[in-house]
């Protein structure tokens, strides 16, 4: 097996996701006595956390290539960086070291194609949702998305990180997300994409009126075929 390795504390609960996804895909592959190699470098989120200068994106940039380096240095053949935001910095990132990073939109907009989906409802945080560095991929792979509405943006931006990245997943919060999707579809969503790696926290992924394609877990198992190569 190929030994992975994951820019991770963007949450620590989202890294934890990451880890349990990864190691119960490999697990499912090659029996239960087997475990993925991996090594993590776990950065201190509450520096990388709603950033919006250009010296605070300039040292985002800065503190995920020097990452990118470690696992690098560490002996890891492919890099995951474990959050959806954090990929507004995918190229100074994937730059700084010889080894390929897996795009989490990327992986997302190639299970998209092959379910068929064209029109699909992006949620994440603000930059996610507001910003071109992610829905450009899916755009670029013929995949329509609804436009953003900014009270919707306010709302998952609120729940994000003022409960899920400090681990918390509300009943009030589910409720609203489900009520969010069901006027997604209303509006012509044909899917949901959770552009933040916590909304797993608080969306049901197999119970909802649309198909939810759920980023974590998608690039997770991206990084499973990549392991068992």
């Amino acid at each position: 097996m190929r030994k992975i390795g994951l820019i991770g504390g963007l949450s620590w609960y989202s890294t934890r996701t990451y880890y349990d996804h990864i190691q119960r895909g490999v697990q499912a592959r090659l029996g239960k006595q087997a475990s993925a190699p991996m090594v993590i470098d776990s950065l201190e989120s509450s520096e990388l956390m709603r950033l919006s200068t250009v010296e605070d994106w300039a040292r985002a940039a800065g503190a995920l290539a020097d990452s990118a380096r470690r696992l690098e240095g560490a002996g890891a053949t492919a890099i995951l960086i474990g959050a959806n935001s954090m990929h507004k910095v995918y190229d100074e990132t994937a730059a700084a070291v010889s080894v390929p990073i897996l795009h989490i939109a990327e992986c997302v907009a190639d299970r998209m194609v092959a379910k068929g989906v064209k029109r699909a409802a992006l949620l994440g945080t603000r930059n996610v949702m507001l910003e071109s560095f992610y829905r450009r991929k899916l755009i670029a792979r013929d995949i329509e998305l609804l436009p953003p509405s900014l009270p919707r943006v306010e709302t998952l931006d609120r729940i994000i990180y003022d409960e899920l990245m400090l681990g918390k997943a509300s009943r009030q919060s589910e409720r609203e997300l489900k009520s969010m999707i069901t006027v997604l579809e209303q509006e012509g969503a044909e899917a949901i994409v959770l552009g933040c790696t916590e909304l797993e926290m608080v969306v049901d992924v197999d119970a909802n009126v649309l198909p939810i394609f759920d980023c974590t877990a998608i690039h997770a198992e991206k990084a499973v075929e990549w392991i068992l190569g």
